[in-house]
């Protein structure tokens, strides 16, 4: 199973970019994508950059992220 989230473009260096996953910083490469810029938010399949994402989308997606992983917190097993 593949976890579509949301990252942003803090640095990008050629083909590699440095991506932030909700304060986790990983490296992956962008050459899939035309015209990532910093600032922009791209989901990551297996280390590359697919898609671009609208930082509306991005955000609304971040959100929902955000109130599972708070409810799996909260959650008695």
């Amino acid at each position: 199973m593949c976890l579509a989230i949301p990252a942003q473009v803090l640095e990008i260096k050629g083909y590699e970019a440095v991506l932030d996953f909700g304060g986790v910083k990983r490296k992956a490469n962008v050459s899939l994508l035309e015209d990532v810029k910093i600032g922009d938010y791209v989901i990551v399949h297996v280390g590359f950059a697919i898609q671009k994402l609208d930082k509306k989308e991005a955000e609304e997606s971040l959100k929902y992220w955000k109130e599972i992983l708070e409810a799996e917190n909260y959650a008695e097993f």
